[in-house]
This record gives structure tokens, sequence and C-alpha cells, in this order.
């Protein structure tokens, strides 16, 4: 069973804004509504889902995590099966500055061709509203339990 875990960056400010992540590729270079994500990454067989999603943050978004009280968001599942962990963590970083780690993908599929893609190609600051078009729907869960979390 696949599993991923990662960090729902947010900040308060005028209204509450969550930090969500583009795929980078080909494959996701048209596609806007339903294919961000909270910014994660595999989790290493045996590895904490916390470490890991740390570690993931990291390394797709340039930065360390801000440091500041994490909140669980438990895990939902994703169409794929994948079950995804997420803490929230408040803080603020420019979209501009960030710089995605690559990896390499077979481009195009099955054609044996390999090719270099930032994981990541972009991040926005994006209201719940838009957050809620723009996320995985999967991953929509995790913003209730961050209101709620906040609202506590």
């Amino acid at each position: 069973m696949r599993e991923s875990a990662g960090i729902l960056l947010y900040r308060l400010g005028d209204e509450l804004e969550v930090l969500l992540a583009h795929p980078g590729g080909p494959f996701w270079a048209s596609r806007e509504a339903g294919a961000w994500t909270v910014p994660k990454g595999e989790i290493e067989p045996g590895e904490d889902p916390w470490v890991a999603a740390t570690r993931e943050f990291a390394e797709e978004l340039s930065v360390p995590i801000p440091a500041g009280q994490a909140i669980p968001l438990d895990k939902v599942r994703q169409k794929s099966g994948k079950w995804v962990y997420a803490w929230a963590i408040e803080g603020d970083i420019d979209p501009d500055s960030i710089v995605s780690n690559t990896v390499e993908i077979v481009w195009p599929p099955r054609s044996g061709r390999r090719i270099q893609v930032p994981e990541i190609d972009r991040v926005s600051w994006c209201s719940l509203e838009v957050a809620r078009e723009r996320l995985n729907p999967a991953q929509v869960p995790f913003l209730d339990r961050l209101v709620d979390s906040l609202a506590t």
C-alpha cells in the first residue's frame, strides 16, 4: 500500500490562506482544477509519516518547515488508493522563492524516453474557496479539518 505525507502551510490575514503545490511535468502542464496538492511525498518503508512530511516539504519547496505547532489533519485515501497523511503549520513563504527538486519520468508514456522535470512547478497561496477548486478532491477534507481545528 502506497502512502504519502505532507505539510499544509497556512497563514492568517484578512482571510485564511493555504499554500498549494502544482505538480511539474508535461502530464500536469495544462491541468488546474483538481490537480493541485498539499506538498507531500512518499513515506519510505518503516518511516514515521511526520518525518516523511517534513523531509518532503523541504525537498519539494527548498525551505524547511516553519517553526510552530503542527496540527494533525489525519489521513485521506485518494482515488488511486494511496493514503495521504497531513499536518498543518502556520507560516509564510514567498512562492517565487521556491525551487523544487527534480524527478526523472518517462515521457511520452511507454516511449522509453526519460526526461527530468521539477516535482513541483509552482506553488500558490489560495483562499479556501480557490483551494477547494484546485486541490485534488480527496485532499479537500484537510481544509475542513484545518478550519475546525482553528475554530476550537
